[in-house]
């Protein structure tokens, strides 16, 4: 099939391989239909023959950044433990509406939308979730309408569960920038103006080489379309 959304090599080896997925390409074929690219698609191509073609973890659609991936059973088995383990360190960048704390954390439980089976939320009963983050920058965006503050955070999901960063930050009143699924309607037209898509980038993966078991780190710049975005809005100096 031809792959509209080719991610590129970071990194790889005999063992793993670690691409930078773009924005719009879908992680797995069980989560699209049409015969759209997705990366297990572009793995086969590449003659991956591991479970799942070695997907070990996934991120959204819209989430651009760094991905891991096993090439063989054995680093699909370790690669899977230390995610279990929460041994792997993720870290993304994401920007979101309105002034943030300087850091914070978010202890919530997260399950499925009783009111939407696509969507999911901070619901009694969930599953346990963490996530941490720093305030990176200050911005503000200057409009015929007046202006709008917004906060450049770094994010340290502790656990894994979907959507989490994009839950956690909405239940605390800070949306992420063009978030279609969990953004007001009206907000996330006027964010779209000037952001194309979510602003969630995974900007780093540390875990330990399933071989070796020598600690690796990766990291993967913010891709060009959030950093045109990022520059259409005036950095506040004492942020």
């Amino acid at each position: 099939m031809s792959i509209v959304f080719r991610p590129k090599v970071v990194y790889e080896d005999g063992q793993i391989l670690v691409v930078d997925k773009p924005s719009g390409l879908v992680v797995d074929e069980s989560a699209t239909s049409g015969g759209r690219p997705t990366l297990e698609a572009w793995l086969e191509s590449r003659g991956i023959k591991a479970e799942r073609k070695g997907i070990v973890h996934r991120l959204d659609k819209e989430t651009s950044g760094v991905l891991a991936v096993g090439k063989t059973g054995k680093a699909v088995r370790k690669l899977k433990e230390q995610f279990k383990k929460r041994r792997v360190k993720k870290t993304y960048l994401t920007l979101v509406h309105g002034q943030t704390l300087k850091e914070g954390r978010v202890t919530a439980p997260i399950k499925r939308s009783p009111f939407s089976r696509q969507k999911f939320g901070v619901f009694v009963g969930g599953r346990r979730a963490e996530t941490g983050f720093v305030r990176v920058g200050s911005y503000v965006l200057k409009s015929g309408r007046g202006e709008e503050k917004f906060s450049l955070l770094r994010v340290y999901p502790k656990t894994g569960r979907t959507h989490q960063i994009r839950v956690h930050l909405k239940f605390l009143g800070h949306p992420l920038v063009s978030d279609t699924k969990y953004g007001g309607r009206k907000s996330v037209k006027k964010d779209l103006s000037w952001c194309p898509r979510l602003f969630l980038h995974a900007e780093r993966l540390e875990f330990n080489h399933p071989e070796s078991g020598k600690r690796m780190e990766f990291r993967v710049e913010l891709s060009n379309d959030l950093k045109e975005a990022v520059e259409k809005c005036l950095r506040e100096e004492n942020h």
